[in-house]
């Protein structure tokens, strides 16, 4: 199908994107990648007015270490995500969910910003911002808004973005002492979405025991989760292959799980478990 005709600006900075929002009273999209609203526009699930290309913004591209904070610009694509030093140093699991997104064409121009902003419950960042907690820093009419990961993500394509407002920068915390991270996820064969992903982050103290432990789900309820009962049963308790098998059991516990062509809803709760389970052994390898 062919999108409705709409009105295109290239926006030069932020606050000119801010400002074409307003102008346009909730009947504009922003456009980075374009991977996630194009195919909606098409398929006329979207239908924008206008579309403000905010793709050629310089100081939203970027990856670095701030002190004890990972800054990511929300127009980093996926394949500068996949491949950065700072990123791969401090939240592999990160760098892992980047890498299996859609195809090498799709991880070129796809962006962090908006692949969070999409929300889809089949998106593979969100496990791995959820586990890390991160911060999504937004810029509005009213300035900027940090927003903590738990609460960003409200339903399925619904986030805690108010109107006008653009996803700025995500901000992740480096871990500190023993840690490693994780990401892994059974993908539906034709798009790459994640029938279950799962991310891990495991902190490990002087005995080898799991001093932190966080577990972000995605694909399987109608937005991606912590799988809070699970961390409960592992945090610290030494790692052995029955307390993982026992403790990722909880890792669905209390999800209304989603159904389609894919998956039913009972072996997508049992993927979560499962996933859950081989993100922390992968996790602690990494430690």
């Amino acid at each position: 199908m062919i999108a409705q005709n709409f009105e295109y600006t290239v926006a030069t900075s932020l606050a000119e994107a801010v400002n074409l929002l307003q102008k346009h009273g909730g009947r504009a999209k922003i456009l980075a990648g374009g991977h996630s609203l194009i195919p909606m526009m098409k398929l006329r699930l979207a239908t924008p007015e206008a579309l403000i290309d905010i793709g050629r913004i310089p100081e939203l591209s970027y990856v670095r270490q701030d002190g004890d904070m990972v800054r990511i610009g929300a127009l980093a694509t996926h394949h500068v995500v996949e491949t950065s030093g700072v990123v791969m140093r401090h939240c592999q699991a990160l760098a892992d969910g980047a890498g299996l997104i859609g195809d090498i064409q799709v991880r070129n121009k796809g962006t962090i910003g908006g692949s969070i902003a999409h929300a889809d419950p089949a998106a593979d960042y969100p496990a791995s911002i959820l586990a890390f907690d991160a911060t999504i820093v937004t810029l509005g009419p009213k300035g900027e808004r940090l927003i903590p990961a738990s609460k960003f993500f409200v339903d399925m394509l619904t986030t805690a973005l108010e109107a006008n407002e653009i996803v700025r920068e995500i901000q992740i915390p480096v871990q500190s002492g023993k840690t490693g991270s994780a990401y892994l996820k059974m993908a539906q064969k034709a798009s790459g979405f994640a029938i279950c992903g799962a991310a891990a982050v495991v902190e490990l103290d002087g005995s080898g025991a799991m001093a932190k432990v966080a577990i972000g789900i995605t694909g399987v309820g109608n937005r991606a989760f912590r799988a809070t009962e699970a961390e409960k049963a592992l945090k610290g308790q030494k790692p052995t292959t029955d307390l993982l098998k026992r403790a990722c059991e909880k890792a669905s516990s209390g999800v209304i799980a989603l159904e389609d062509i894919h998956a039913s809803a009972d072996y997508r709760l049992d993927l979560a478990r499962i996933f859950a389970r081989r993100a922390v052994e992968a996790a602690i390898e990494r430690a």
